[in-house]
């Protein structure tokens, strides 16, 4: 069964406050093209939360292909705006931009997920990034290296959880797991595990 990408804004934009601790830009320098990467994202959330509507655990295939259609076409747009630009950071296109940017490659093919690595690490860095973007984005590219993951921000496919309880990746020293997610502003993973279960199977009381 193929692997689907999920990636929905209120988990980033509410699972820490780092998100308010990003550099203010101010005035940003392309306008239109926050306005394309919002729009790009906007498309990018419906489709998935059309998805978990008619529920993840028999995935529509029409849905599924009209996402990886959206994907595709999100993806060969970012290889351009990177060539361009390099990392579209807020100076460019805004904190909102930014993070759009960053859910486009969240939903990217493996190649260019781990090319847009170091960028993403770099903006991070740089507090042009949360500290959850990149943790998400490291580890999404170590487990599709077959690699165990650090953050524990990935979990299995839907039909690979106990029911509705999320089931994680392999995690690299799982017993610290914890506390490295909170230097990077990530929840514990009792509360994410939760947060998933909630998200994917919101009907569940």
């Amino acid at each position: 069964m193929k692997r689907v990408a999920f990636l929905l804004v209120c988990f980033l934009f509410s699972a820490s406050s780092s998100f308010a601790q990003l550099r203010d830009y101010g005035r940003i320098k392309l306008p239109a093209l926050r306005k394309e990467l919002l729009e790009r994202l906007e498309r990018d959330q419906a489709i998935r939360n059309e998805m978990i509507q008619k529920g993840v655990s028999n995935i529509d295939p029409s849905v599924a292909d009209r996402m990886t259609e959206i994907d595709s076409a999100n993806t060969a747009r970012m290889k351009e705006i990177v060539k361009q630009y390099g990392w579209p950071g807020p100076e460019l296109v805004g904190v909102d931009g930014t993070e759009a940017a960053f859910l486009l490659v969240q939903h990217a093919e493996h190649a260019f997920q781990k090319e847009m690595l170091p960028l993403v690490e770099a903006a991070y860095h740089q507090k042009k990034l949360q500290g959850q973007d990149y943790a998400l984005l490291l580890d999404r590219v170590l487990v599709r290296e077959g690699k165990p993951q650090i953050y524990g921000t990935q979990a299995k496919r839907f039909d690979q959880w106990k029911g509705h309880e999320p089931v994680f990746e392999p995690i690299e020293d799982e017993a610290n797991v914890d506390k490295r997610r909170a230097e990077v502003g990530l929840p514990s993973l009792a509360e994410y595990r939760s947060m998933l279960k909630q998200m994917y199977f919101p009907k569940d009381k």
